[in-house]
């Protein structure tokens, strides 16, 4: 006679908690790195200037979200939502391009190296690497390297839009209520009001829009077809999941 199979028995007892401790300390590292360049930034200037920014805000997600992953692949719980990791990767990645590309870039228009008033020396200089360069290269490494791929759905795409949407608002916003005079007025340039008009502005923000939406897709799908480069012996979370584990 065949015994019955108990029913209510706890996930730790149908074996150990597998830890994951190399990733566990890359993204306690790229966490680390994060909270270093926000602390700087916001240690040599205006706290409540600084939080404006999209770079800073990206970054303190990514703080978030790769301490809490950290957590839990030393614990060997189960990986974040990949809306979640996803999005924090995609909000990151468009710091690190909107930087070089177009901030950073004398040709694009809209550089800021040659305004006085970003002008970077000093410790800003080693934040503004931290914060645009390797957090970015970081995020991208992390879901390269130590995650699983797979489990980034299409819908997501459309979703992760609506925080650089929120923000675009939160920016106009902000800056019709503040007096012309005022220091940063509008955080980036592609969002000058007073330069462009609300005509530039909204063609800026339709062409920044379809990038950051064909980028998120580009992420999706390169996700879907990219190979598990973890290695059979060293899994540092299950199959189907992605993000940062």
């Amino acid at each position: 006679m065949i015994a019955p199979i108990p029913t209510g028995v706890p996930a730790s007892a149908a074996g150990p908690a597998r830890r994951r401790p190399y990733a566990a300390l890359f993204r306690a590292l790229l966490c680390l790195t994060a909270v270093t360049g926000v602390a700087i930034d916001m240690t040599v200037g205006d706290p409540l200037r600084v939080a404006i920014y999209f770079t800073i805000q990206s970054n303190v997600l990514l703080a978030v979200v790769a301490g809490w992953s950290a957590v839990r692949a030393w614990q060997g719980r189960a990986p974040l939502s990949p809306r979640l990791t996803g999005g924090a990767l995609l909000f990151i990645a468009i710091t690190g391009l909107v930087y070089h590309l177009i901030l950073a870039n004398a040709s694009s228009g809209f550089s800021m190296t040659d305004d006085p008033d970003h002008a970077i020396t000093g410790w800003r200089a080693v934040s503004n690497q931290l914060l645009h360069t390797v957090t970015p290269l970081g995020a991208v490494l992390d879901w390269l390297l130590l995650t699983a791929p797979g489990s980034l759905l299409f819908r997501y795409a459309a979703q992760w839009l609506l925080y650089p949407a929120a923000y675009f608002v939160f920016a106009l916003t902000r800056g019709a209520a503040l007096p012309p005079d005022a220091e940063a007025r509008y955080p980036y340039p592609f969002l000058d009001v007073t330069q462009h008009g609300y005509a530039g502005i909204a063609t800026n923000a339709l062409f920044l829009g379809l990038a950051f939406y064909a980028l998120a897709l580009a992420l999706v799908a390169l996700d879907r077809v990219r190979p598990d480069l973890r290695g059979p012996k060293n899994r540092i979370s299950p199959q189907r999941a992605g993000g940062l584990k």
